[in-house]
């Protein structure tokens, strides 16, 4: 869900600043190792600091006047370095998200699920972790692996030896 909602994120930033955020961080690093003669500002596209402005006022003879000129935009100049930290902000939680998404994929792996379990238990042996893998499903697993993780291995040694005893065999005709 995280890394749905951070694609979100980008793509709908990316459609207010009229297309031009997803590229915003990368452009911002290339224009700073530019020669200073030759560069041109990414963020003076999207965050222009100075624009045109027209005031509309009433002149000596009571007609209305209209006046040309330069407005300066101060919010502008913190917004650029606002939306630059949220480029890298999106693009960091969206690389976590998506290891965090693709390991979370891998653990429908039985393989893999068996790789957790014996990294968490050491000290349990490798047949009888084998022997409750192949008995048990992706919930009883979690539970397994929570269990590792929270107990003291000595304990849980023992508890993977009772419960491979304990545990009938897996009809796999059913």
């Amino acid at each position: 869900m995280n890394f749905v909602n951070v694609v979100g994120q980008i793509y709908f930033t990316d459609r207010f600043l009229d297309y031009g955020f997803s590229t915003y961080g990368s452009r911002v690093l290339e224009f700073t190792e530019q020669d200073l003669g030759s560069r041109h500002d990414p963020m003076d596209e999207i965050f222009p600091k100075v624009a045109k402005c027209t005031f509309h006022r009433f002149g000596p003879s009571g007609t209305i006047m209209r006046h040309d000129v330069l407005c300066v935009l101060p919010l502008n100049i913190l917004n650029e370095k606002i939306f630059v930290f949220l480029w890298f902000w999106f693009i960091i939680v969206a690389v976590i998200s998506g290891c965090g998404l693709v390991y979370r994929m891998a653990t429908f792996s039985s393989s893999f699920r068996h790789l957790l379990l014996r990294g968490r238990s050491r000290l349990a042996l490798a047949d009888q972790l084998e022997s409750i893998s192949k008995k048990c499903q992706i919930g009883d697993w979690f539970l397994l692996y929570l269990l590792a993780k929270n107990m003291d291995p000595y304990i849980y040694k023992d508890f993977i030896r009772d419960l491979d005893s304990t545990l009938p065999e897996k009809d796999l005709k059913a």
